[in-house]
């Protein structure tokens, strides 16, 4: 059972036993837990400062030189798997290395697109299935799962890289689509499939913003050894008798998304796959789906031999912010009266922490909710009047802005950002979009993201990497607008316009900065947040991240240190040490658990906006993280895979 493995977690795959040298570390636990916690210590808190370099390899997937219309962000999170390390590079191909020396064995290309129509390359991991029916050494008794940017849902041999032949159509499935894609990659696997029992679970990423009738992002399940279809389950319900459709005022007929573009989390004794599911189409504007249009922006249970749900909450109800569930759910064991139950903790954009019985929903840390700004909605849209907000949690990062929140590095930037503000609705958390635009705080990005957080079982201390810059969100009638339907997406320096077919409303989205481009709220613009979630406290918070990549050359008596947005997650250990990429200025660092004090950083070749991993081979403890930057950030790009260890 997941719950009891939480404290032999390594932030990594299981790892396959082996006969002979090298020994590899056994204290590995599925990382489809999402605690992103090892129980090795090798490395700690009074030796991290010896960490060297052992290795680099380079998938040699490096980024186009014409990044325009692109999206492309290295963010593997490597797993080992029977004595290889494996690695998943941008373009999806798989490559096999020795974790001792970053020595490739084998590669296998399952030939992806070189672009999607929305120009998306990035692989965030693969998964691990064992057929326990096969014979011991038997071809694909061990196999790798890969869902691919044309939507396709692979398996190829562990040991040896090649297709399964018996899954599938030679060791591939097509996985359908519900209505023609307006473009290449409109529907494409992003996260990596769950996999529970005998059962493969595969969410999807729909492209935001292009259309009302989108796609549908329904979760299908395969079997294993066969690749059979078993079952699929909507997010959108489709029923008339499903409880879910009296939150449709006007029911689903044009709707989709509501997707699992994240990675999803599994408990085999309870045969739970839980998802974190997206809003439905489109993200800012939803006057046509009058309702809170469960079950998307939910965390949903289901039962993964069936597809049948077992129970569901809605974290925001009728979604018009783009607050995606963005995190993998993480499943860990939580304090009710005088025992430790099951449990699943959730984080979300907005800095919202909610704990759950994993087993019957039920909220271990209470629910209210709490009346939220109606002022200032465009006309057609009906808000919900209340949202949920878990009591006595900490929120992750703040959760409101208005004048008295306005920064300048200078009198003259504060001056710009002031007048700024004073033209935008502004306020708390949930001001909706409006046509004047509207300052988002926590942004639609986040807040947490997808790299989500660590967890240490012992102090109970959960740490979260967090932007802190907020974004304004505008949306302009379409008989007002300049963008035509044959423009698409467009985007202006930091500004980008979506023409979302068949909506009467244009949003567009932008950082809040001044006419200067500087942030108009005040550092840190990213920060690393412990709380403690049984006691329910902020144990400390630290800046992650600093300008200096960002400067031409430093200027003395300047504090840079005030955190820079990134993507990625933390890996926490045994060993009290935090160990965290994320920011955009090509550092890795390690943080002490317990204070938030940096003990360690190294430059890498290019942003680290990956969760790191760790595992021990030969009485060795390496830390390994994909290091090959975001194209988003506009951060330094790579190809590099970089392993430390400690000097001899």
């Amino acid at each position: 059972m997941i719950s009891r493995l939480t404290q032999k977690a390594a932030g990594i795959g299981l790892i396959g036993a082996l006969s002979s040298a090298p020994v590899f570390s056994a204290s590995f636990a599925d990382h489809q837990s999402g605690t992103q916690f090892s129980s090795l210590d090798q490395i700690n808190a009074s030796n991290v400062a010896n960490l060297e370099l052992a290795w680099e390899f380079h998938t040699g997937d490096l980024p186009p030189e014409d990044l325009t219309g692109k999206l492309v962000a290295f963010e593997d999170q490597p797993t080992l798997v029977d004595g290889n390390l494996m690695i998943c590079s941008t373009k999806r191909k798989i490559f096999a290395i020795d974790p001792a020396t970053g020595k490739q064995r084998w590669m296998f290309d399952p030939k992806d697109p070189l672009e999607t129509g929305i120009g998306m390359r990035k692989c965030r991991g693969i998964s691990h299935w064992v057929d326990k029916q096969a014979e011991a050494g038997a071809a694909c008794a061990s196999r790798i799962l890969l869902g691919t940017a044309d939507y396709r849902l692979l398996a190829i041999d562990a040991k040896t890289g090649k297709p399964c032949e018996g899954f599938g159509e030679m060791g591939e499935v097509d996985i359908p689509i519900d209505k023609p894609e307006i473009m290449p990659g409109e529907v494409i696997a992003t996260s990596h499939p769950a996999v529970i029992n005998d059962v493969i679970v595969v969410g999807s990423s729909v492209a935001d913003n292009q259309r009302v009738k989108a796609p549908s992002g329904r979760v299908m399940a395969y079997h294993a050894r066969t690749g059979k279809f078993l079952w699929q389950w909507d997010p959108v319900p489709r029923d008339a008798s499903d409880p879910a459709m009296k939150t449709w005022k006007d029911g689903t007929k044009n709707f989709g998304q509501g997707n699992v573009w994240s990675s999803m989390a599994v408990d085999e004794k309870l045969d739970m796959v839980y998802l974190p599911t997206t809003s439905t189409s489109s993200d800012f504007y939803g006057g046509e789906r009058v309702g809170d249009n469960n079950y998307t922006t939910s965390v949903v249970a289901l039962k993964a031999s069936t597809g049948e749900i077992a129970w569901h909450f809605q974290v925001v109800h009728h979604n018009v912010f783009d607050y995606d569930i963005p995190a993998r759910p993480m499943l860990i064991d939580y304090p009710k009266g005088d025992e430790m139950v099951p449990a699943l903790l959730q984080n979300t954009k907005m800095g919202l922490v909610f704990i759950f019985d994993r087993e019957t929903g039920e909220p271990l840390v209470p629910i209210e909710e709490r009346p939220v700004p109606q002022e200032g909605v465009v006309k057609g849209e009906v808000l919900s009047p209340t949202q949920p907000f878990p009591v006595g949690m900490p929120a992750l990062v703040p959760q409101k802005f208005d004048l008295d929140d306005v920064w300048g590095f200078t009198p003259i930037d504060r001056h710009f950002c002031k007048k700024k503000v004073e033209g935008l609705n502004y306020g708390p958390i949930y001001t909706p979009p409006s046509e004047k635009g509207t300052v988002f705080m926590p942004s639609a990005g986040g807040g947490p993201n997808w790299g989500s957080g660590g967890y240490d079982p012992k102090s109970n201390i959960m740490v979260v990497p967090v932007n802190r810059m907020p974004m304004i969100v505008k949306l302009t009638p379409r008989e007002k607008s300049n963008v035509k339907k044959e423009d698409g997406q467009n985007v202006e320096g930091l500004s980008m316009t979506f023409d979302v077919l068949d909506s009467p409303y244009i949003p567009t989205i932008e950082p809040l900065m001044s006419s200067l481009g500087t942030p108009c709220s005040a550092p840190p613009w990213a920060s690393l947040v412990a709380v403690d979630i049984v006691k329910k406290e902020k144990v400390w918070e630290v800046p992650l991240g600093g300008l200096e990549a960002m400067m031409p050359f430093p200027i003395p008596f300047i504090d840079t240190n005030l955190g820079m947005p990134g993507a990625g997650g933390p890996l926490v250990t045994a060993g009290g040490v935090v160990f965290i990429g994320y920011s955009i200025d090509d550092v890795f660092r390690a943080h002490d658990l317990k204070t938030g004090k940096e003990l360690w950083r190294t430059k890498v070749p290019a942003a680290a906006v990956a969760v790191p991993v760790t595992y021990e081979v030969n009485g060795e403890q390496y830390i390994v993280i994909a290091t090959g930057g975001h194209s988003m950030f506009g951060s330094t790009l790579g190809d590099s895979v970089v392993a430390y260890k400690l000097k001899k």
